[in-house]
């Protein structure tokens, strides 16, 4: 865990799935401190906007920040990105966090908005620096590979000085190094507290090598969760939600990177994480969608205070 910092949590929703004015009413009134939702082009099942989904959620909010989780940069023009976020940040009261991460998982949306899949990872690279020097609001020439401009200006700036704090996804060693160079906080997926610990070895490597301060960069793992009174239940339920959002069979091996059970089992679970080196876990509900508020409803009440405590 960060060195002299409490846990952060964050909770998960996926405007698709229907109750979110409930869901965000749960999450800005009980103990978490991140709303958060992902967002795809054109994918297996219902996707959203990442950016449009939690700027109608920061309408029905004013304390909880708001993440994206992930938005998918190599598909959007760097300009307009940085954009999006400076007013997003902005009309919140400065509570956007912007989780970002290069994709890949459906080449459609890849062909579909013109982005050759093999340029994502360095897309994400320079439309990083561009958001970063857009957003201080200052005038800013860019001659770069994909993007190219004179004396522009983003204005009116975000809220938060210097812009939203960045979270760099990703479960690869370039997606380390990204953020240990770019990054204000690291943001896997389907990770081990082993796999965690290693890793952020590297990540620490990485920040030094850009030359930035030692423990300059967060960290904070996305957990695909279910807890019910009945552990097989939550873990059948889980795997069937996690299955079809990937179209990958979740019920043999890669089962195990969900973190499923009963609610102190599952408070056990992230808790290897944070002793692991983790200090935010967003808790994605993995389940029906109708079961989405009573899932949302269980992790702050009985989850997220045990692992506090």
């Amino acid at each position: 865990m960060e060195s002299g910092s409490a846990i952060e949590t964050g909770l998960g929703f996926l405007p698709e799935a229907g109750p979110t004015r409930e869901v965000c009413r749960i999450a800005e009134e009980g103990p978490w401190d991140y709303l958060a939702t992902g967002e795809h082009i054109m994918f297996h099942g219902p996707a959203t906007n990442g950016m449009v989904a939690l700027a109608w959620a920061a309408g029905q909010t004013s304390r909880v920040r708001l993440l994206t989780s992930i938005t998918l940069v190599p598909l959007y023009p760097p300009v307009l990105l940085a954009k999006q976020a400076a007013e997003l940040d902005r009309l919140s009261g400065g509570r956007l966090a912007l989780g970002v991460g290069i994709g890949g998982e459906s080449p459609l949306e890849f062909g579909a908005a013109g982005v050759p899949r093999h340029e994502r990872g360095a897309r994400t690279d320079e439309a990083l620096v561009v958001a970063r020097r857009l957003w201080t609001g200052q005038e800013v020439t860019f001659d770069g590979r994909f993007c190219a401009f004179e004396a522009g200006r983003l204005q009116p700036p975000p809220a938060q000085p210097g812009g939203p704090p960045v979270w760099v996804a990703g479960r690869a060693e370039a997606a380390v190094r990204r953020a240990g160079r770019l990054g204000d906080v690291w943001y896997p997926y389907l990770y081990s507290p082993e796999r965690l610990a290693r890793s952020l070895v590297l990540l620490r490597q990485a920040e030094a090598e850009a030359g930035r301060p030692p423990g300059s960069v967060g960290s904070a793992v996305l957990c695909f969760v279910n807890a019910g009174p009945d552990a097989a239940g939550a873990h059948r339920e889980a795997v069937a939600a996690v299955s079809y959002t990937y179209q990958t069979d979740f019920s043999g091996a890669p089962g195990r990177y969900l973190v499923t059970g009963t609610p102190a089992m599952v408070a056990r679970r992230l808790a290897e994480l944070v002793e692991a080196g983790a200090g935010k876990v967003v808790l994605q509900p993995s389940c029906p969608p109708e079961e989405a508020v009573t899932q949302s409803r269980r992790l702050g009440e009985e989850v997220v205070p045990a692992l506090r405590g």
